[in-house]
């Protein structure tokens, strides 16, 4: 082969061919054109940076940023030959429903944003639902777990967890197969929809295994003083103290509980063990709290599409520096995002309609589990796994076959982890204005 023949070979490749040599270069090894790229999709996202959702709203970010990074990294999203990348917009909803709802209204009319990715939590998620609707484009909530939210007609909300009332089966479970089986139990819960939902589906399972409910009493949510009515559970002596509320609020259920000396067999919470900053909180008393997580490390569900559990792990610790796994909130989050992406490609197209019509209809398995919405738009994948913090490590402790650890029950007491709590100081009476006898 002579110098030309090698010069012309080198240049006969499919990114330069057309530019290059047109139709003359027929060589058989030329491959299909890569895709062209196109404009970024905007996707709106109110989600809390500030409020109660202070911690949620931001590990949800975190989900987002993981899942768009994922994207991106591949050149986005590939509809009819085009590569599009994602964007994404935040607006800090301040874990208000109705603040979340005027900042969907402002992303899809004056920021564009062409499609939602839902806050955390279920009302505001409900409330951007509402808006959602209106403007006929599909918004995917990560952690909207009220059915209620699915139940108002809504046709472009989809949601990636599973119903809130399922979620107290697997922690009542694994605390009935321990010795002795707990017989009673205390709820605190706070009054919003989704912790009430999780209230609910637990008195009405301990009904059915025989766990008496000797206290129960609500507040609202948001509210960090709870000693009054720990000091109450406190006195009916319950086996399992439970707390449906959220992060700040169970910091201050379980600090109370332990300021009080309130000793159960266990410290069970809907929301809370499962984030870092409850041991960042808590220091040593975090230890042997117990919770339920739809989705961890350990779980290794199979992925067709998107991350392994490994690569998902392994790429959260290595963007934020981290040696810890990233909790089910950011993965529902991530979930959610990936159930997006599927959509449209799916769809092959970035009509709103036709991307939820491809929602309504998906069903794929990924690092978080099955993906498929029922007819309300609520996943319909039912995985719970139970969690307990050891050693200040949040470890896998139920299904068996999952564990990473061997659980700790009962729960020692306070007292012999701690000490005895010293009394508070004895107030300094002023005196009476009489003369001090001799």
């Amino acid at each position: 082969m002579g110098q030309r023949e090698v010069i012309f070979t080198r240049f006969c490749v499919p990114a330069l061919a057309a530019v290059l040599l047109g139709a003359a270069c027929s060589s058989p090894m030329s491959g299909p054109e890569p895709p062209k790229t196109g404009p970024d999709i905007v996707i709106g996202v109110p989600n809390a940076a500030t409020g109660d959702y202070n911690v949620e709203g931001p590990l949800t970010k975190q989900g987002y940023d993981m899942w768009s990074d994922w994207t991106n990294a591949k050149g986005g999203i590939e509809v009819q030959g085009v590569r599009h990348k994602v964007r994404l917009i935040y607006e800090d909803d301040q874990s208000s429903p109705q603040k979340s709802a005027e900042l969907a209204e402002q992303l899809l009319t004056e920021e564009k944003a062409q499609f939602l990715l839902g806050p955390y939590g279920s009302p505001p998620a409900a409330a951007v639902a509402a808006i959602a609707e209106k403007h006929r484009v599909p918004m995917v909530a990560p952690t909207a777990a009220a059915r209620q939210v699915f139940m108002q007609g809504f046709h472009y909300t989809f949601g990636v967890l599973a119903p809130a009332d399922q979620f107290p089966a697997a922690v009542i479970d694994w605390e009935l197969a321990q010795t002795p089986k707990p017989a009673t139990i205390a709820i605190l819960t706070a009054d919003d929809a989704s912790s009430l939902l999780i209230t609910k589906g637990t008195v009405d399972y301990v009904a059915t295994r025989g766990i008496k409910v000797v206290f129960m009493q609500r507040y609202p949510a948001g509210t960090t003083n709870l000693a009054n009515l720990v000091s109450q559970a406190k006195a009916t002596k319950p086996d399992i103290f439970f707390n449906s509320g959220h992060f700040l609020e169970a910091v201050a259920a379980h600090k109370a509980a332990k300021d009080l000396a309130l000793d159960a067999k266990v410290f069970s919470y809907a929301v809370g063990p499962g984030q870092p900053e409850f041991v960042q909180a808590l220091g040593q008393a975090a230890d042997f709290a117990v919770t339920g997580a739809p989705w961890t490390a350990e779980a290794r569900f199979k992925a067709d599409y998107g991350p392994t559990s490994t690569e998902y792990v392994a790429a959260y610790r290595k963007k934020y520096k981290t040696t810890v796994q990233p909790t089910w909130v950011t993965a529902d989050a991530t979930a959610a995002g990936l159930a997006l992406e599927l959509a449209i490609m799916r769809a092959q197209s970035l009509d709103p309609d036709k991307v939820r019509e491809a929602l309504a209809n998906l069903d794929a398995n990924t690092f978080y589990g099955r993906l498929k919405f029922d007819n309300l738009g609520q996943n319909t994948f039912h995985n719970v796994l139970v969690q307990q913090v050891l050693s200040g490590q949040l470890q896998t402790v139920w299904p068996p076959e999952l564990a990473t650890a061997q659980s700790q029950y009962p729960t020692p007491t306070w007292e012999s982890r701690f000490g005895v709590v010293a009394a508070p100081p004895k107030a300094k009476l002023p005196g009476t204005g009489q003369p001090r006898k001799k």
